[in-house]
Order: structure tokens, then sequence, then C-alpha cells
């Protein structure tokens, strides 16, 4: 008789007494400096803002900056100015206060902001993090459907499960032999007992005909979950210890050890021997290997176990000897049962857990292994439906090419307590997912090598960075499908852009072109400086040319650019639009042009250095001359202030 213990990591980390059914166990651009004066935004505007000249707007690219550039404290400054100011602000901009806030330690005052958050940004996965909220239900629909499940065809009444491949046959667990249950919840007397059976795998994924297997394996005792190397010449396999009247441990529970045997050219298995890190006092269970056949993966107890029982792992050395075994860690284990792991070919550790959020009893998970040997488990997601039920699913296999596998269960409609399903997976749980582009520059095009890229998750966790190539071209590997990221572009001469991104839900690429613009204008004679700072209007009073304080604060950009490059020269050229007289136009933008040079001599720019002169409605920028209907907004565009650099 099967016990049910054995196969969910092996029940005996207590007294079976009372055990039920439904417990289981990354060389800079070229620069023409010759030609250009290079000019520096946000130093000017930190310049211009000690001299008494700011806006919200620029205070918030302040702030920004240094957020980008990970300078928490200094964007904390401009940000809380801000937000003094004016309380009212868009979403993302609370949740950067509020990661700066934490930075200075005002933690009272970031969990307010976290609220704000919370409440502009709806469903915002940072916010849900925040407030505690997590709905798994919600992934096990999203992974459910990708299997197509029927019985193996070779189940009995019996306790029918454990599954594994050998070459081209299964081998598998049952208690087929015995046909008695009725001692099955009784305390574990080794009265009943489960070998390993042999069928024949077809190319289609179907089993046929069962046969005993191995028998210096089976014994009168317990063995179950095999698992072989690729040629079929070594196994490990579990076994029930009581051997000869002895096996008990302190409670006269019955222990379970992993056993290894090898097969010799006669096709007998020999030298039949416990693993070393075996003990009488604790267990050791359901050996799985990885592809490349150096590591044990089993299931245990003993000592350092989170909960019931944890996954672990132990190094196979050149020689067969066995290293230190190690606990998976805490993304994979947890307070209740994790049991029964699997590897396939393509390195993704399938396991039977009831301490990971599943539909009830065992559920099946995945998870990735890290390429670099490390316990960084990333995602663990549940399998979803049909692989998954709302009783004990577990002993997972699956043959990676064909896509074909097998798993356990004792789901409603099976024909003994536990069956083996046959299945075809339809469609992969891991979405496979490349983020990439090309970093130009935004007005030339020319394309950006050496940008830094560095890739943060919807939380601005860092999860890795790179470097563009010298075609401007980057690339981010194993990107999370459907998942929400930021990318940062960062370059000596030009302004930090982050840019968010919602990666594709199905396997494949997606495509994220940024344009960086440069925070140092390059300006030569001609060019006009209100370009670099977008400064289209000064603006006055209506009939009016005296400097408003709201123009001080673009004017005082010039007054920093003109001190900060003292043989540069200019000329102040004003325009207006079209409504007035042409004559009083004229006479109007050659006031206002002329009041602007006088503002700028006043604070210390040398005359000489000065021209100005009004140009009236004579050079408008579109169709909206006399006595043509243009909207508000078209005559604004003439209403405009140029700069001209004359002289360098």
């Amino acid at each position: 008789m099967k016990n049910k213990i054995i196969y969910l990591v092996l029940l005996t980390f207590a007294t079976v007494s009372g055990y039920s059914q439904g417990g289981r166990t990354e060389v800079k651009g070229n620069k023409e400096y010759d030609k250009y004066a290079y000019i520096d935004a946000i130093k000017t505007y930190e310049r211009i803002y000690e001299k008494g000249y700011k806006s919200p707007d620029m205070i918030l690219k302040i702030g920004n900056a240094y957020y980008f550039n990970a300078e928490l404290e200094k964007a904390n400054k401009w940000y809380s100015e801000l937000y003094t100011t004016n309380p009212e602000q868009e979403a993302e901009f609370y949740y950067r206060f509020a990661q700066t806030l934490r930075a200075v330690k005002d933690y009272p005052k970031a969990d307010a902001m976290m609220a704000k958050f919370n409440d502009k940004s709806g469903n915002d996965t940072r916010a849900k993090l925040f407030n505690k909220k997590k709905d798994y239900l919600a992934e096990i629909k999203k992974n459910s459907g990708r299997y197509k499940i029927e019985n193996a065809g070779i189940n009995s009444k019996y306790s029918d499960y454990g599954p594994a491949y050998m070459g081209t046959k299964v081998i598998f667990t049952s208690a087929r032999d015995t046909g008695n249950f009725s001692k099955r919840i009784h305390t574990w007397t080794g009265q009943y007992f489960t070998n390993l059976y042999s069928s024949a795998l077809s190319e289609d994924g179907s089993l046929s005909g069962v046969d005993k297997f191995g028998k210096k394996i089976n014994t009168k005792y317990h063995e179950d979950t095999p698992a072989f190397t690729k040629d079929g010449k070594t196994v490990y396999f579990t076994r029930n210890n009581y051997l000869d009247g002895r096996g008990f441990d302190a409670n006269k529970v019955t222990l379970l050890k992993i056993y290894k045997a090898n097969l010799d050219d006669e096709g007998k298995w020999i030298n039949i021997t416990p693993l070393n890190f075996n003990s009488d006092s604790y267990q050791a269970a359901h050996p799985a290997l990885s592809p490349d056949e150096k590591t044990l993966y089993f299931a245990s107890d003993m000592p350092g176990t989170r909960g019931q029982s944890d996954l672990y792992r132990v190094k196979i050395n050149e020689d067969g000897s066995l290293g230190t075994p190690e606990n998976l860690g805490d993304a994979i284990n947890s307070e209740g049962r994790e049991t029964y792991p699997f590897i396939s070919s393509d390195n993704e550790l399938y396991f039977a857990s009831d301490g990971q959020p599943g539909l009830g009893g065992l559920d099946i998970f995945v998870t990735r292994i890290p390429k670099d040997g490390s316990l960084n488990f990333k995602q663990v997601l549940n399998i979803g439906e049909e692989g998954n039920s709302p009783k004990d699913d577990f002993g997972f296999i699956i043959d990676f090419k064909s896509k074909r596998g097998f798993l356990s269960s004792n789901r409603d409609g099976g024909q003994g307590s536990d069956d083996i399903y046959k299945f075809l997976e339809t469609r992969p749980i891991f979405c496979d997912q490349i983020l990439h582009g090309v970093i130009t520059d935004e007005d030339t095009k020319a394309v950006l090598p050496n940008t830094k890229l560095v890739l943060m998750d919807e939380k601005f966790n860092k999860v890795k960075e790179t470097v563009s190539d010298a075609e401007g071209k980057y690339e981010f590997t194993e990107v999370e499908c459907g998942a929400k990221y930021y990318v940062n572009a960062s370059l000596e001469d030009y302004e930090t852009k982050e840019v968010p991104v919602i990666i594709g839900t199905e396997s494949g690429k997606t495509e994220l072109n940024i344009e960086l613009k440069t925070k140092t204008c390059r300006v030569k004679v001609g060019d006009d400086l209100a370009d670099c700072f977008k400064i289209n209007i000064i603006y006055f009073d209506l009939d009016k040319w005296n400097i408003r304080p709201d123009a001080a604060v673009d004017l005082a950009k010039l007054l920093d650019v003109l001190n900060q490059n003292p043989t540069m020269k200019i000329n102040i050229r004003s325009h207006t639009d079209s409504r007035a007289s042409h004559a009083y136009n004229e006479k109007l933008s050659d006031r206002r042009a002329k009041s602007t040079r006088d503002w700028l001599i006043k604070n210390g720019i040398a005359a000489d250095r000065l021209t100005s002169e009004g140009l009236g409605e004579t050079e408008l920028v579109n169709k909206c001359a006399d006595g043509v209907k243009c909207s508000e907004e078209e005559h604004q565009l003439n209403r405009r202030s140029e700069f001209i650099i004359t002289s360098l």
C-alpha cells in the first residue's frame, strides 16, 4: 500500500496518525567645439534662481534632473519647495517626492505622499504594493488553459504517481500490488508499500504496458520518485529506511532517504548506496537532476528548513561525490511544504507547494534557474488551471522539445487515490521578450553611441544597465512580458531622459527608440538664442513696453548666457501680429525691443554688445496678414522675440 507521506515530501515530518487525504506533503561622440558655444541650461537655471528669477516649471525640472541622477537629497530640496508652493501636482510627482523623503528619513511625510500617489494613480502597481494588496488568482487565471490533459492510460485503482523519464520509458511509482488501503491513514507501521514500475513511451506521448522495474531497486519496503542520468546508467531514488527491522527515528517514525545505484553491463542495478547527506534524524526525498547532471535537487526537512519541507540542491563532483546541501531560499521555500522538484532541459524548475498561493492542496509552480548559478530566483509562477486543481497536484515532468509531459494528481475524476495524467503544453508560461531601440539626437537625428541606459522596474528599482553601441543601438534581454519598465538614458552634454515602456505580452521584441536633447545649446553666428531656452514671447501688457516680472525670468536666462560668454553679441528683434496698423505695430515692437535691450544693459551687459530692432508685422511666420481670419493661437505665433547671435 502506498505511503502518501513518501510522495509528499514524505510525510514523515510528523507521525502519520490521523493524516488525511487532502494534506500534502555599459568613445564619446565627436564634438566641434571650435564652431560652437556650449551652454549648460540646468546650471543656468540654478544661477538665475539664486538671483531671484524662478518659476514652478523650472523648479520641477531641476528636481527631476537630480532625481534622474539619483541625487535624491538634492532633489528633495527642489521638490519640497515646489510642494510648499503648490501641493496639487501630477501623480508621479508624489511617488518621486516620497522616494526623496525616505532618503532624508522623513518617513511619516513619505507615507503621506504615497497616500496621495495612491489616490491619483489609480491602479498603479506601486500603489497596490504600498497598500499590501496582491491578487494571486489573477496570475493563476492568466496562466490557465495552457495544458490539454488526459488520463495517462496506465493508472490503477491504487495510488500511481511520481513519473520520471528514462530514455524511451517512463518509470513511475505505484501501490498497485497491495490492494489494501484500509490502513492508509493509520500510524506508519511499515505495513503498506510502493514500488517502481516501467511503461513504454511513444512519440505521441502515450504510455503502453506496465512492468515492474529493477529487481534490486524494488524491495518489500517503499521506493519511489527516481531520477535517471541521460545515459540511463545511474539512478537516484527515494527509499524507506526501514531495513532489517531498523530505520525509525526517536519518535518511531520511519525515515526516507535518497539512494544511488549504477547499471552494470548485464543490465542489473548495483552499488545501491545511500547519499552522504542522509540522516537518521531527518528525511530527504524526491531527487531531480539538472540538465548538465552536475546538481541534484531534492526535498528535505533537514535543519535549516523554513517550513515542513524545503527544496535543496547539492553539487555532484566529478568523482561522483557530493558537496554540501544548499537551501533554495525564500523565493522558493515557505513555511509550508515544497516538494517534488523537476528541472527541464531549458533550466525551468518545477515543484509542488502548499505554501505558495494556489488553488488548493499542493499546486505546481515553475521558476527559471538563474544562469549565473545564484539563488536569485525571480518569477515563481503558478502553472494555472488544468495543470492545477483544487486537490493535490505534484510530480510534474515535461519534455521541452515536444512540450509533452506528465503530472500526478488526486483530482476528481481519477481512477485511484493518485493518478498520472499526460498533457500537451499549448503555450509557454514564460514570455521571452527583448527590449531594444536606437538612441539619437533629437535635433540632428544622428545616432548616439555610448549612451548609458538603465532599465528600471515600475517601482523604479534598477534591473540592469547597458551602453548603446557604435550605431546607437541598445538591447535588454529577458524583460518581463506585459510589465511596465522605465528606461533612463544619459549621455554627456545631453539631458537625461526617462521613458516608460510596456513590454509586449507575447514572446518577441519590444522597440523603444529614444531621442535625447542636448543640455548644452550648440550655437553659432546667426542662431537664435531663444531656441535654446524655448523663449517665444517676452510678454508685455497691452500697448505697454515695460518689462513684466514674468518676462524678467526669461531675460535672466539671456543675461546669464551673455555673462558666461563675454565676447558674444546679439541683436534683439521684436515682432507683432498683423492686428492694429502697420505703423503702430512697427513703433510698438521697436519700443519693446529697446526696452529689452535697456533691461540687459541695466543688469550689466555692455551696450556695444546689444542691438535692437522692431520689425512689427513685416516677417509673419504664417498666413495671418491683414484681413485674414486667424485664431488667437495662430496670431500668437507671430508675436515673438528673437535674440540673434551676431558675434561669438
